[in-house]
């Protein structure tokens, strides 16, 4: 008779030879082992099979919220300006030529888009399971925010509940003090053409490209693009949030080598770490993935606070250079306290950007690291601001004396490349037929907003590139200075 043995699903052996032959043990002994390696073998496999479906679980949900954000803020943002945009323009703009495994997912996914009694976009929603509610993106009037998963909609004393009100009206303004010419000369004109046609970079995509100096602009606009097609800036806004940290600087308001205030506690080391460090992007903190993706913020529905906060320190601060959205975003929340009587939306209205909309997080954060929506020419006056050293043609300053050289100074650690970096903009200080002190705003799919203010030009570049692909923005500003010598 077998006893059960010890692991529950092994047969015990008995050792009685009178009972069983020594070729009938071994064979058991066999059988036995085989048993229980197959068991170990499935074992991983299994985990591994597991977490794979947990992954593209996962991946249909970021790829869901990614698409009911971008379908809302494209939409809503375009018809505050007066602008249209369709659901099918969003998707073979914005929504294809995405990171990977969310291109191949999003055009799979339903949506529906809910507009109130006026016609006003409130709720994009996309279905991506059939047992967890859609993801939600909500307009207010004041941009889109996304709702964190497994939230259908609004719930009661959130910042995303709809207020009932249409969009903000705008005061119509003029370009700072100045008269908006279409500058076409015959030198300008095929530089702008080429770009929108892709001969700086194969596979790009442009939308707008401008160029500005003195009172004249030259601008060339993709098919289904104008003037008041605003498109989200990705990592051009770290350059906004930095220029909103000079305006609290200016105001007497922030001390960029002051503490960020990290940590939990005085005793914790990462109050070591001072703004300057995080617009620098030297903080000394860990990161993830190079570039810190920051998808559970940007697409997964979470806070700022939940994404960005709490990450250890592996570096003194101020020694390695490490691109990081999580350092934007502590800059800008060192400065929060300023921003309910000073929000960016004031700021925008101050240089006549009017056409441009700083998102947040549902708890009302601003997402200051990517998610702004600005037009080709809203992001020209921003750079006319730095052109003329942080004051308004009004004569009033804005930003602090001699801001524009501390962000455009490589004072900390350097990232490898052919670019350097000051305090949250790009230096092409070192690249060959460029004016050693231009520096530029630019961001991810192709966003560039270069200054040179030796030459007093300001371009803009917009795109929606795929991945793999890279519009030459040194070779674009290089052919620009020369054609305007």
């Amino acid at each position: 008779m077998e006893k059960q043995g010890p692991g529950g699903n092994l047969p015990a052996l008995s050792f009685c030879w009178e009972r069983i032959s020594l070729r009938a043990m071994i064979r058991k002994l066999i059988g036995a082992a085989a048993l229980l390696a197959a068991s170990l073998a499935s074992a991983p496999a299994a985990a591994q099979s597991q977490q794979d479906e947990l992954d593209a679980r996962y991946d249909r949900a970021l790829a869901a919220g990614y698409k009911a954000l971008f379908l809302c803020s494209a939409i809503a943002n375009a018809e505050r300006n007066g602008a249209t945009r369709t659901p099918e323009s969003v998707m073979e703009w914005e929504l294809t030529g995405i990171q990977e495994p969310l291109d191949a997912i999003m055009g799979k996914l339903s949506y529906e888009i809910q507009r109130d009694d006026q016609g006003f976009l409130r709720r994009v929603a996309v279905t991506w399971s059939e047992n967890m509610p859609p993801r939600s993106a909500v307009h207010s009037g004041k941009g889109c925010s996304l709702a964190p998963m497994g939230q259908p909609f609004a719930w009661r004393g959130s910042r995303l509940a709809a207020s009932g009100e249409g969009p903000e009206q705008l005061i119509a303004m003029p370009w700072g003090s100045e008269r908006v010419s279409l500058w076409l000369g015959a030198k300008i004109a095929p530089l702008l053409e080429q770009a929108v046609f892709g001969e700086y970079g194969d596979g790009t995509r442009t939308t707008a490209v401008l160029v500005k100096r003195g009172d004249g602009i030259a601008e060339r606009y993709a098919e289904g693009f104008d003037p008041l097609t605003p498109q989200r800036t990705w990592s051009v806004a770290k350059s906004i949030a930095a220029t909103l940290v000079g305006a609290a600087v200016q105001r007497g308001e922030a001390d960029v080598n002051a503490s960020a205030r990290l940590g939990r506690s005085d005793d914790d080391p990462r109050r070591a770490i001072t703004i300057d460090h995080l617009l620098r992007m030297a903080s000394g903190r860990y990161s993830d993935t190079p570039g810190n993706r920051t998808d559970p913020l940007y697409f997964g529905g979470s806070t700022v606070e939940e994404t960005a906060l709490h990450w250890p320190l592996i570096h003194p601060p101020g020694t390695v250079f490490r691109y990081a959205n999580n350092d934007t975003l502590m800059a800008v929340e060192a400065i929060s306290h300023t921003l309910a009587d000073h929000p960016p939306a004031e700021f925008f209205a101050r240089l006549g950007m009017n056409d441009t909309v700083a998102e947040t997080d549902w708890q009302g954060r601003y997402i200051l690291s990517s998610q702004v929506w600005s037009t080709a020419r809203d992001l020209a006056k921003l750079g006319q601001l730095y052109l003329d050293d942080g004051v308004l043609p009004s004569g009033e300053r804005i930003l602090p004396q001699g801001w524009v050289e501390y962000v455009s100074s490589p004072a900390g650690p350097q990232p490898e490349g052919p670019l350097g970096y000051g305090a949250g903009v790009w230096l092409f200080n070192k690249a060959e037929g460029v004016s050693p002190d231009t520096f530029a705003a630019m961001g991810n799919r192709g966003q560039y907003v270069v200054i040179v203010p030796s030459r007093d030009v300001v371009i803009v570049r917009r795109g929606e590139d795929p991945p793999g692909t890279r519009f030459d923005i040194v070779a674009f500003t290089r052919d620009v200075l020369a054609a305007l010598e």
